[in-house]
């Protein structure tokens, strides 16, 4: 089985990351790690004109997102998943959705924020935008904290 696991490395990548390696130990499962980087539009092509200085932080940023991410994979390996790492540049549905048509993924495995109606009206949601267009099975992970109410 091929689980891809779409992450943004914030706290929020660790409670999927929990889930995850759960599921994969019990399902023997390949684990690709996924964080989709926003293009920067400003930076296409890193033509002529750029100051470099500016060049070199977005290059620095990539470089420590790809760390980070390595640091997770390495995690997985160390409890005895197979894991890999993927670091793709483009619009987070889109690059999630692309990278598992190429990898003949088994399970898409998203996070959700519980940003309110306003928010996903105007930005929109990754894991409705995959949940609604993926052609395999989606698991979507809570990753913030719901409060009780009283009754």
């Amino acid at each position: 089985m091929n689980i891809l696991v779409a992450v943004d490395l914030s706290g929020a990548s660790q409670k999927i990351l929990h889930y995850v390696e759960t599921l994969a130990l019990g399902l023997s499962a390949k684990v690709w790690l996924l964080y989709a980087e926003k293009p920067d539009l400003g930076f296409v092509g890193f033509g002529p004109g750029r100051p470099q200085s500016a060049l070199d932080k977005v290059a620095e940023d990539f470089r420590e997102k790809r760390e980070e991410l390595q640091n997770e994979v390495d995690k997985l390996q160390s409890s005895g998943i197979d894991a890999e790492s993927l670091l793709v540049q483009g619009v987070a549905v889109e690059v999630i959705l692309d990278e598992a048509s190429k990898l003949n993924i088994d399970l898409i495995v998203v996070g959700s924020h519980g940003h309110g109606a306003v928010y996903h009206m105007v930005i929109g949601s990754v894991s409705e935008g995959v949940l609604h267009r993926s052609s395999c099975p989606v698991l979507v992970v809570p990753t913030h904290e719901r409060t009780k109410k009283n009754k």
